[in-house]
């Protein structure tokens, strides 16, 4: 996912202490083993106040099986006093650890990946859920569960999987969400794909079983109806009828992913 020798992250830190005690404890337990840390995106501010950094962790995979390996931190600085303070998070998936540093203060530009030599995204569809995942416009999705399943081999790809409940009522019928992110095992490019389940439990049971392709989510009625008006405004219109009625609107589906042994869900 990243180069073999990175950089220490920059924590910009020379010169000041933790504000408590407690703080001094919890940054040194999550940057115990940094070393294994790598910087993906790195803003700090003019000020010196704000320092936001996303890494990878490469040391996850040895940790609790299904384990997020994105971490975002935002450490603040009080310049006056010298004392620091940080907040962080772990992330299954990269967009959604850039919308936690963006929604930390993070300048949206700058939480993009500055060093990214690991797989792309390998088409258009993958590139706009990541977009979607990135923006989360209204809070619309809340992360129910996840799991990242990386056996770390080149006869293998990797598979990460992130359940939302998605409050937008264009999903109410089918309001669990299952974002599946796959990696071909030569680790150059990925795919993401979006699937609708009704409950928790039917998503739980097709990731376990596979028996079926990945139920993909409909596209969402406000974007029928816009393509529908686009349709219409291009076509000739005689007699207040349309000349040819505009073709429905069908999400591409995904193949059925390969079926592998699951691991329980920390």
């Amino acid at each position: 996912m990243a180069d073999t020798y990175a950089p220490v992250p920059d924590y910009r830190i020379d010169g000041f202490e933790a504000a408590t005690e407690r703080i001094e404890k919890g940054f040194f337990s999550l940057t115990l083993s940094d070393d294994m840390f790598v910087p993906l995106a790195e803003h700090h501010s003019p000020d010196g106040r704000d320092t936001y950094l996303l890494l990878y962790d490469r040391a996850a995979i040895w940790d609790i099986p299904g384990m997020a390996e994105y971490i975002s931190l935002h450490i603040t600085r009080d310049v006056d006093q010298r004392t620091f303070d940080f907040d962080y998070q772990n992330h299954p998936v990269i967009p959604l650890a850039q919308n936690w540093l963006i929604r930390q203060g993070c300048p949206a530009e700058s939480a993009e990946l500055s060093k990214n030599h690991g797989p792309r995204p390998a088409d258009a569809l993958t590139a706009r859920l990541e977009d979607l995942l990135r923006a989360n416009p209204g809070d619309r999705y809340k992360v129910i569960d996840h799991y990242t399943d990386n056996l770390c081999s080149f006869d293998f790809g990797t598979e990460v999987r992130t359940l939302v409940h998605d409050s937008h009522p264009d999903s109410a019928s089918a309001p669990y969400r299952l974002f599946l992110e796959e990696t071909t095992k030569d680790f150059r490019s990925y795919t993401v794909r979006e699937g609708a389940f009704v409950t928790t439990e039917a998503a739980d049971s097709w990731a376990m079983e596979r028996s079926t392709p990945l139920p993909v989510a409909p596209a969402p009625q406000s974007t029928v109806g816009r393509r529908a008006e686009a349709a219409r405004a291009r076509s000739t219109v005689k007699g207040g009828s349309l000349a040819v009625a505009p073709a429905p609107v069908a999400p591409p589906r995904s193949a059925a992913a390969p079926v592998r042994p699951r691991r329980s869900a920390p």
